[in-house]
């Protein structure tokens, strides 16, 4: 690894080397690129490692392991490693992952989709717990709710309101209801952008026959059409690009390789007409790439940005990329053939965030 390591400093240059930043690959056991390559895109994730961290120097008596103790302590020991580039074995919070989910207790391939959720949505439930004085799981339903209608900080970095309008086609009664979310999944069409995907989330569907809505005017089932548009934009905005499909003519899932283009800035524009932020702009910092040619077979690695470059990390391997490499993962080439390297999770930061992290970089390597 010894050349690997002074190519990448080779490559990025010393005079351009960010003072405060470090590259660490991740050892994998087996088979935890799935793992190592969500990782590293939330790491890159600035307002997310800063609150990871920060977690870190706040619960230092903390005795009790749990998965967002091994996350803090991982980040801890990639931000404040010696070398500017060098290799971290995971080994804690893999084991504790394992324990915590015996779907990732075995030597398969994994979902790098499912890995985020589950991450996410478990980090959140620890905060909440802490926040209850680690009081079991089975507490009372009133404390439950009051601990959450106070937001932690995973709400206010990945969370977004999307609205649900339905119209029934008999009254013309607009009923609407909020749903919350840590991620978007888009369905992907042939030869698209991703802007093209999120405009056609709102597209407006027909419900008839057997899926009609029961509309509360009219007290009956009722022909409607029904839409989902976006309430509240989140600071950092995860899009999950549907590209595994259940085929029943095979009886198993594949891949879908459609070419998506995913833009380094992004502005969604099909916002409910009592948007919290319809104005916000993102910038690409992440993405998850999915090689291969099934969800059950294949290897994650992941696209970052760092400063004002580029970096792939495939597992303990890391190069930089020119940005004009991002063809490489756009799925189907130009003359139709078909790229196993797609993209698959793409993570936004929104740009009214950024100049306050990059005031606090200092606080990054905890110093």
């Amino acid at each position: 690894m010894g050349g690997n390591i002074s190519q990448l400093e080779k490559q990025i240059g010393s005079e351009n080397f960010p003072n405060s930043e470090r590259y660490c690959g991740l050892v994998n056991f087996g088979n935890t690129c799935y793992s190592n390559s969500v990782l590293q895109a939330l790491y890159f994730c600035k307002p997310f490692r800063e609150k990871v961290l920060e977690y870190k120097v706040r619960n230092k008596q903390r005795n009790k392991e749990t998965l967002l103790s091994c996350l803090s302590d991982l980040f801890h020991s990639i931000a404040n490693n010696k070398k500017r580039v060098s290799t971290v074995a995971p080994k804690k919070f893999i084991a504790r992952l394992r324990k915590e989910k015996e779907e990732f207790n075995n030597y398969m391939q994994q979902d790098a989709h499912e890995f985020l959720n589950f991450l996410i949505n478990r980090i959140n439930e620890i905060i909440l717990l802490e926040r209850n004085h680690g009081k079991p799981k089975d507490m009372s339903h009133d404390d439950n709710k009051s601990s959450q209608e106070e937001p932690t900080w995973v709400h206010e970095i990945f969370q977004g309101i999307l609205t649900s309008e339905t119209r029934c086609l008999n009254c013309e009664t607009i009923s609407s209801k909020d749903e919350d979310f840590f991620d978007l999944q888009v369905d992907i069409d042939e030869n698209t952008s991703i802007t093209h995907c999120l405009k056609c989330y709102s597209n407006t569907e027909t419900l008839c026959a057997d899926n009609k809505f029961k509309c509360d005017k009219c007290n009956s089932y009722q022909e409607a059409q029904k839409r989902m548009r976006v309430k509240k934009l989140p600071m950092i905005l995860a899009l999950h690009l549907k590209r595994f499909k259940y085929v029943e003519h095979y009886n198993r899932h594949t891949k879908v390789s459609h070419r998506v283009v995913f833009p380094l800035e992004l502005r969604l524009f099909n916002f409910s007409d009592d948007a919290v932020n319809p104005d916000r702009m993102y910038n690409l910092v992440a993405v998850v790439v999915h090689c291969g040619s099934g969800p059950n077979r294949g290897h994650y690695i992941s696209i970052v940005k760092s400063y004002d470059f580029w970096l792939l990390f495939d597992d303990d391997i890391i190069d930089k990329i020119d940005q004009s490499a991002f063809e490489d993962f756009y799925g189907l080439t130009s003359d139709g053939q078909k790229s196993s390297e797609t993209g698959y999770i793409l993570f936004y930061q929104s740009r009214d965030t950024e100049t306050k992290v990059t005031s606090n970089d200092v606080k990054v390597n905890g110093k």
